[in-house]
């Protein structure tokens, strides 16, 4: 076995107050909206936006978050046994029994976004476009911790693997090296994050409004596609199938993300808000 095999067998729990865990994932789960906070802070002092819409934003997507990644758990991966009985149906109320699915929060976030762009960018001289462009390039970082989260409670990872990267997952009891595809994600996201950021630095005069949304779309779940083909079946009826759940959802945001890029050098509608605002 190669020297670099990582046999993995971290205690997914930091440490306990009472009754209550504190869990790697949870810790660095919060870290990424608080980094995201931050992130959206420095957009809106650049473009000369009211702070007083940060807060807000930060509750909205972070319900947003929380249930639509819940619900698209419980109807995309398992819905025979969220919606086969009464105590499986209560179970969707408990997101801290397990259960995720970043199709499901994505979902989610772009209803929430409509809804906050309507409430507070009318006001304050943004819309919903202008906020997906904003709020995609800290959730590269967001998702980035997200995986690595995952990685610490040994879960999403990927198949048996020769690569001398491997992880063997021994909490799990797990015998041989597998693909860290959590880690994979990771910096997949967070290179993406890296090169959206750059060009909203460097070249944010140059674009267009949704054309950072669009290559996220296209990008993000691109990478998720390309690296479910070696990660493992979430649940049993996936065995069997050519593409799995996770690549089936992900095609409708490539797609979604083509369309909107498209859209977007049609329009060709200034990036920054103060542009927009000046060019009317």
């Amino acid at each position: 076995m190669s020297p670099l095999i990582v046999h993995w067998n971290v205690d997914p729990v930091i440490f306990h107050i009472g009754a209550v865990e504190i869990r790697y994932y949870s810790l660095l789960f919060v870290s990424g909206f608080i980094l995201g906070y931050y992130i959206f802070k420095g957009y809106l002092k650049r473009e000369k936006i009211n702070q007083d819409v940060l807060d807000p934003l930060l509750y909205s997507l972070l319900i947003a978050t929380i249930i639509g990644a819940r619900l698209g758990h419980c109807l995309f991966y398992q819905p025979d046994y969220y919606l086969g009985s009464w105590s499986g149906f209560w179970e969707i109320f408990m997101p801290w029994k397990g259960g995720l699915a970043s199709h499901g929060g994505a979902i989610a976030i772009i209803f929430a976004m409509i809804w906050y762009a309507r409430k507070y960018g009318r006001k304050n001289g943004f819309e919903f476009w202008w906020v997906m462009d904003h709020i995609v390039i800290p959730t590269c970082f967001a998702g980035a911790m997200i995986r690595l989260g995952n990685l610490f409670n040994s879960e999403i990872y990927g198949n048996v693997t020769s690569l001398p990267w491997g992880f063997v997952y021994e909490l799990n009891g797990e015998t041989l090296p597998k693909h860290p595809t959590q880690l994979y994600e990771a910096l997949g996201y967070t290179i993406l994050g890296a090169v959206l950021s750059w060009l909203y630095y460097k070249k944010a005069d140059k674009l267009y409004r949704g054309e950072i949304f669009g290559i996220f779309f296209i990008a993000l779940w691109g990478i998720r596609f390309l690296i479910e083909f070696v990660k493992e079946p979430q649940v049993m009826f996936e065995q069997n199938m050519t593409l799995n759940m996770g690549q089936l959802l992900s095609i409708p945001f490539i797609i979604a993300g083509i369309v909107i890029l498209v859209v977007s050098l049609i329009k060709k509608k200034p990036f920054l808000a103060a542009q927009a605002v000046k060019s009317k």
